[in-house]
């Protein structure tokens, strides 16, 4: 194990980030004609011919545009600069493989990155700032630019306990929502098994159609009806955080800088779950995406789950009962919705001054409001920028269930962008598995 991996771990594993976190200073380049200042240290960066490899995780049909995006740019680009994306596996994949190559030349320009994971990147002082960049009076961002990306995701990867520095930029955000049969809920309310019409909007009235789809099977079910369950849980620190959201709560405590899983509505949320186990009202998911395919089979009625996942439930649904559907708010006993709002950004290790420069021009054509469309209707994120709603009315009025999900943005909340969250999410899951088996 590389000497550089260990380091980042003890440092994690000691909680030495939360307690003063300055952010390295930044090297400046040898030029005898130009001297970097405090203020601007890409003064004497030339991005021109510059070559930028792109860690990425994107497959398939994202993938493919994602390709094509990098084509356009590097065709366009007035600087001549080249990117060159590579697939490089899932985020936690990406994750160890940065852990080994931080501040060595086999580090990529540009890498997609959770707030958390780049947090703990931070750790070792090679990350760059990209504030700089954003700010930048020549390369930057517009005031104006700035204003027209929604103020929660802008701010996102912006870290206080180092600060204020950014190590990331949104391209994309997810949105974790409630998927609920209509015309399984239909029934259940015709039949008098529940007393309300709709989704549910609280956590009883979830429990009370929950616990009802379990005695009255879903007419037009295709799978084995005798399987019928309310819920299925994935085992998933996002889907705990959820949960504690909907309940008030929250799985970090920020003013005290530790993680807060015994906070009342945490344990609230907790306690609610292990509820419908106990009552045989939920189950786990025990392959990988059974709950998806459950819900298309019409044998699950409600599942918790990315919005980025819309069209393999379309796809399931259309494969099994060909039911209505939709998503909503997760029940909550807060006033409004508290949505669980994520998505990786990309970040730009250290390298050099233009290298770095090189890769900032290449993020700001990935989320210019053009490509955002692009990038929305190929991957079904949702976009950073709120004037790309105004290239998407056709596509909300062909995905009228993307356009409800992207109506729940103003209550969004986020999961705990700080060091160390990837290897706490292991202890979740494992947390999550006792709740279910009953554990106090």
């Amino acid at each position: 194990m590389k000497r550089r991996f260990v380091m980042v771990l003890l440092l994690v594993a000691v909680g030495l980030l939360l307690a003063a976190c300055a952010p390295a200073e930044t090297p400046d380049e040898v030029d005898d004609e130009c001297e970097p200042t405090e203020d601007d240290p890409y003064l004497c960066a030339d991005p021109t011919g510059q070559r930028v490899t792109f860690w990425h995780q994107h497959s398939q049909e994202r993938e493919q545009e994602l390709l094509k995006i990098v084509n356009d740019f590097n065709a366009t680009n007035e600087y001549g600069i080249t990117v060159i994306a590579e697939y490089q596996g899932g985020y936690n994949d990406i994750f160890n493989k940065m852990l080994g190559v931080l501040g060595t030349t086999d580090a990529p320009s540009l890498v997609v990155a959770y707030q958390n994971q780049s947090a703990t990147y931070a750790l070792t002082g090679d990350m760059a700032d990209m504030n700089y960049l954003v700010d930048h009076p020549v390369y930057g961002l517009t005031e104006e630019e700035k204003a027209d990306f929604f103020p929660g995701f802008f701010m996102q990867d912006v870290f206080p306990t180092f600060d204020n520095a950014r190590y990331g930029f949104p391209p994309n955000r997810s949105m974790e929502a409630l998927y609920y049969n209509i015309d399984w809920l239909n029934e259940l309310y015709e039949a008098g098994a529940i007393d309300f019409e709709g989704p549910p909007e609280t956590p009883e009235q979830f429990q009370q159609a929950a616990c009802a789809a379990v005695e009255n099977p879903f007419s037009a079910a295709t799978g084995d009806v005798g399987t019928s369950v309310g819920y299925e849980l994935s085992l998933d620190a996002s889907r705990l955080a959820s949960w504690t959201f909907a309940f008030g709560g929250d799985v970090f405590d920020y003013e005290a800088g530790q993680y807060s899983y015994d906070d009342p509505g945490a344990i609230a949320a907790m306690e609610f779950l292990q509820g419908l186990f106990d009552e045989g009202c939920a189950r786990i998911v025990t392959e990988s995406y059974g709950d998806q395919s459950n819900f298309g089979a019409g044998v699950t009625l409600f599942t918790v789950g990315s919005t980025s996942g819309l069209p393999y439930y379309q796809s399931a649904v259309d494969a099994g009962s060909g039911h209505a559907w939709s998503v909503a708010a997760i029940p909550h006993t807060t006033p409004d919705p508290v949505m669980n709002i994520y998505g990786a950004s990309v970040s730009i290790p250290k390298t050099d001054r233009s290298q770095e420069l090189a890769a900032w021009i290449f993020v700001k054509f990935y989320t210019s409001p053009e490509i955002q469309a692009r990038w929305v209707i190929a991957s079904n994120y949702f976009p950073v920028r709120a004037s790309v709603a105004d290239s998407l009315t056709d596509y909300f009025a062909a995905n009228p269930t993307f356009q409800t999900a992207y109506e729940l943005l103003p209550y969004g909340y986020f999961e705990p962008p700080v060091p160390g969250y990837d290897f706490v999410r292991d202890l979740a899951r494992e947390a999550m598995a006792a709740i279910a088996d009953g554990a106090d």
